[in-house]
């Protein structure tokens, strides 16, 4: 009987990890760092990674809203107008995504790799010396 158990729970897993696979690709837009570098001035581009990672090091001209703030914070975000992403990697990126498409955002856009692999203009706070 718990074989049966933990057999159903795994499939059960399996299956919601596939849903949230394809609710992610319908949701999100992963673009290339050219097709990024593209739209990314003519849209809200948004850093969801932590403050201290940010004046570390971000793309010229984002604007900080942590994932760890973005539900309180989504009166900064316009929905009639594009929305670029990017963290660190990926992850958090596809987070904010979820929370931002729940919350009636529709142009939903990440940066491949996150900002581990951008290559363009990186501004760096005066304050981050560490």
């Amino acid at each position: 009987m718990e074989l049966y158990f933990l057999i159903g729970l795994v499939i059960v897993l399996i299956l919601f990890s596939v849903y949230r696979y394809f609710k992610q690709k319908k949701v999100l837009t992963t673009l290339t760092e050219d097709e990024f570098r593209e739209g990314y001035r003519k849209a809200q581009l948004i850093d969801v990674r932590e403050p201290k990672e940010f004046e570390a090091g971000h793309i010229l001209g984002a604007r900080n809203i942590p994932l760890t703030q973005m539900r309180q914070r989504l009166i900064e975000l316009r929905k009639d107008q594009p929305v670029y992403l990017y963290c660190q990697n990926g992850s958090r990126t596809i987070r904010a995504a979820m929370l931002l498409n729940k919350k009636g955002y529709k142009d939903l856009n990440q940066l491949k790799g996150g900002f581990k692999k951008w290559n363009g203009k990186v501004k760096k706070s005066k304050k981050a010396n560490y």
